[in-house]
C-alpha cells in the first residue's frame, strides 16, 4: 500500500509538484471530511466553458487545517468491503483515492486491499501533507483545468468518497472519473443522503436537513455546527439516476451509518441502513461501461 513507483500519468497533464500552487480556480479535489452533517472531500468545478471565479474564501476555506479530512472508518470499512469482493481474484490492481483527504480512510482500507496498488490524490496540499505517511504514492490534482494527472483507462478502481455532495459540476467530475477507469472498472462512491430518516422528520417540522448548508461562515436552521462545504445533496433515487446518465452501469446503492448521529439513536441509525433510501449515507458501486 506503499508502492512509490511512478504514477501512471498521462503526458499531457503532468502531476502538479508538492508545494507549488494550482491555478487559482475552485478546488476539484479538496479534502475528506468527519463533517456533522457528513464527510466530506471537497471538489467543485467550472460551471461554463469558461474558468469561474471562486466564491470569496473558497480557497482558503478547503487549505484550513482546521476544516476535517478524514472519513468515519465504518463507511470506509464498508467501502473497502465492498471493492475487496469486487476485485476478488484480479491482484495488482490500480486503486485511485479521488479526495484522498488526509489517508485515513486508504489506512483503514488496507488490510482489505493488500496486493492492489493505491494512489492518493486530494487538491488540498493539506491533506496530502498528511496522508503522504499513510499511503505513499500521493499527488495534487483537479477535475478540471486538463483534469486528474493520470493516463486515460489507468485505474481499475476508483474511490470517490464524501466528494460529489461538495462540487459545482458534478458532470464534469464524473466525466474524470469515467476516462481514468478502464472498460469495466468499477466505481466506489459515497455522499450522504438528503433523505434520511431524520432528514424526513426535520423537514416536516420546516427544519433545515442534516448535511445541507447555506453558508460557509456558519451553521443556519439545522442541527450541528460544523461547517463543511456542502453544495449538493442526492437521494437514493437521484443518485442512481444521475451515475447512469453519467456513463456507469449496473449502479447499485446500500446504506452506511452516520458517525454525526447522537449516541441513543445510533440502532435505530444502524438499522436503517437495511433500507438504503433511509440510510444516512448512500454507498454506490457502479462500473463504467
Amino acid at each position: 500500500m506503499t508502492d512509490t513507483a511512478p504514477l501512471p500519468q498521462a503526458a499531457s497533464v503532468p502531476a502538479a509538484p508538492q508545494g507549488t500552487d494550482t491555478p487559482t480556480a475552485v478546488p476539484a479535489a479538496a479534502p475528506h471530511g468527519t463533517d456533522t452533517p457528513a464527510d466530506a472531500p471537497a471538489a467543485v468545478s467550472q460551471e461554463t466553458g469558461a474558468p469561474a471565479a471562486p466564491p470569496s474564501g473558497l480557497r482558503d476555506f478547503y487549505e484550513n487545517p482546521a476544516v476535517p479530512v478524514a472519513s468515519g472508518d465504518g463507511r470506509s470499512l464498508r467501502q473497502a468491503r465492498l471493492l475487496a469482493a469486487a476485485l476478488a481474484g484480479r491482484p495488482g490492481g490500480t486503486v485511485v483515492d479521488v479526495g484522498c483527504g488526509d489517508g485515513t480512510a486508504a489506512a483503514t482500507a488496507a488490510p482489505l486491499l493488500a496486493g492492489h496498488r493505491l494512489i492518493g490524490i486530494d487538491w488540498s496540499q493539506d491533506a496530502l501533507r498528511r496522508a503522504r505517511p499513510r499511503m505513499g504514492a500521493v499527488v495534487r490534482g483537479e477535475l478540471e483545468h486538463g483534469g486528474l494527472p493520470l493516463a486515460d483507462g489507468c485505474a481499475d478502481a476508483v474511490l470517490f468518497s464524501e466528494i460529489l455532495e461538495h462540487l459545482v459540476d458534478p458532470d464534469q467530475a464524473l466525466d474524470e472519473l469515467r476516462r481514468i477507469l478502464k472498460p469495466g472498472g468499477h466505481l466506489m462512491l459515497s455522499t450522504p443522503n438528503l433523505a434520511a430518516w431524520y432528514n424526513r422528520a426535520l423537514l416536516l417540522a420546516g427544519v433545515q436537513p442534516v448535511f445541507s448548508e447555506v453558508s460557509l461562515r456558519g451553521i443556519h436552521g439545522r442541527p450541528g455546527s460544523e461547517v463543511v462545504g456542502h453544495l449538493r445533496l442526492y437521494t437514493a433515487r437521484a443518485l442512481r439516476s444521475f451515475l447512469t446518465a453519467s456513463g456507469f452501469e449496473d449502479v447499485k446503492i446500500t446504506g452506511a451509518p452516520f458517525h454525526g448521529v447522537p449516541r441513543p439513536l445510533r440502532l435505530v441509525d444502524r438499522a436503517a441502513c437495511a433500507v438504503p433510501g433511509a440510510a444516512s449515507i448512500l454507498l454506490a458501486h457502479a462500473r463504467r461501461r
